[in-house]
């Protein structure tokens, strides 16, 4: 692949204007997939508006003034995706990247919701030396909870975890009746509940139903984009449950 990206040919999920320039930030290979996250420096300059160029998004981000997770990051290439928290500690601002109705990366600021934690999908589950639990999540970080949660907790379950010590503040099942986004395909952004879990006997990917939450006709998708966000709510900041 080339280390150039051209505006046009971006992720339909950034939210940049196609036709300013003819070349962009092209993200380097990070914890999220390249169609579902956005360069920092477009953050920055672009949705956030804290920068008039690159120039000066550049010198913000090498300043430290700018957090991932609570975590400086300077790179203006790092990969941006879903559920990753952008905290701004010189004007006291703390955002969500989410999905919104068009598929787009889209942030919602946030207030002491910040401080609740992170929202994670686990991937995969791996055994390590030790005979330990580790669990893989979305984001790219590997945590070892404690034997017991570490048998509870089952691949595509959601945790809220604590981002200053990785401790799992609470759990979200993928079963039926909770509550999901869509994070790819047709239906990408789209809330909803869970109606069933149909296993397919072939190496093709399981099927889930989902009814919406805003109302109108179930819809079908496949395991891999649907991603727990709570279990009697919806536990996304800034969400309106009814």
């Amino acid at each position: 692949m080339g280390k150039h990206q051209k505006r046009i040919a971006a992720p339909r999920s950034w939210r940049i204007e196609r036709k300013t320039a003819y070349w962009t930030v092209k993200p380097k290979p990070g914890p999220h997939q390249r169609s579902m996250s956005m360069p920092l420096l477009l953050i920055v300059r672009d949705v956030l508006k804290l920068a008039d160029n690159s120039k000066e998004a550049k010198r913000i981000l090498h300043e430290g003034n700018i957090l991932i997770d609570g975590k400086p990051r300077k790179d203006h290439k790092f990969p941006i995706g879903i559920f990753d928290i952008i905290s701004i500690p010189a004007i006291d601002a703390n955002y969500m990247v989410v999905l919104d109705h068009k598929g787009k990366l889209s942030l919602v600021a946030l207030g002491a919701e910040a401080e609740s934690g992170k929202l994670c999908r686990v991937n995969n589950k791996t055994m390590i030396k030790g005979g330990q639990i580790q669990l893989n999540l979305y984001d790219g970080r590997n945590i070892i909870p404690s034997s017991d949660l570490g048998a509870e907790i089952k691949t595509h379950d959601s945790v809220m975890i604590s981002l200053d010590t990785n401790e799992i503040l609470q759990k979200f099942a993928y079963k039926e009746g909770s509550k999901v986004m869509v994070i790819g395909g047709k239906h990408s952004a789209q809330t909803g509940e869970i109606e069933e879990i149909r296993t397919v006997r072939s190496p093709e990917s399981n099927v889930v139903k989902i009814k919406p939450l805003e109302g109108g006709d179930s819809f079908e998708t496949i395991e891999e984009y649907v991603f727990v966000v709570g279990e009697e709510n919806v536990e996304i900041p800034g969400f309106k449950n009814s």
